[in-house]
């Protein structure tokens, strides 16, 4: 038979749900209130303005955010519908499709993160000490979170929700 979690390991991972679940709210509803569109759009924009050269395919994209595919597939189509990004036809195999950022996307994902950045100090950074979330942070990668990156303190340009 199996280990079961202790009272404690089960007391961690529904603190975990919930603050997760609260905090993403909570920037979403900052997002709204400053008159932006949602997390994701940021975040499939910031992806994509770190690609080498603007550009992914859709299941690259879907990877770097961690979102289901019906999910990615919709969030693209708003994107191009807006001007925020382009479908661009694969010049090597003419059936694969690549995605990639406009100047218009580029210019949302830069005005967004000045909502983003301090809905992340109000809801995260007013909250903890530096020493607290480098520790908080140490305590996520054990869990398997290694985003393998560490934001200077400038990120200007933005932070994946991830």
């Amino acid at each position: 038979m199996k280990r079961k979690p202790s009272t404690e390991a089960t007391a961690a991972w529904i603190r975990l749900m919930r603050v997760q679940s609260r905090v993403l709210d909570a920037v979403e509803q900052e997002l709204k209130k400053a008159g932006f569109p949602p997390l994701a759009w940021y975040d499939a924009l910031l992806e994509l303005s770190r690609a080498p050269s603007g550009e992914l395919r859709p299941v690259e994209l879907e990877r770097q955010m961690l979102l289901p595919q019906y999910s990615t597939s919709r969030l693209i189509d708003r994107l191009v519908d807006e001007g925020l990004a382009v479908r661009r036809e694969c010049k090597i195999d003419k059936r694969g499709q690549f995605v990639e950022i406009t100047e218009a996307g580029r210019e949302l994902q830069k005005r967004m993160w000045g909502a983003y950045s301090a809905a992340i100090e109000k809801h995260v950074g007013s909250k903890l000490s530096d020493i607290d979330a480098a520790k908080l942070c140490a305590l996520l990668d054990r869990l398997g979170c290694s985003c393998g990156e560490v934001l200077p303190s400038s990120a200007a340009e933005g932070a994946s929700p991830r």
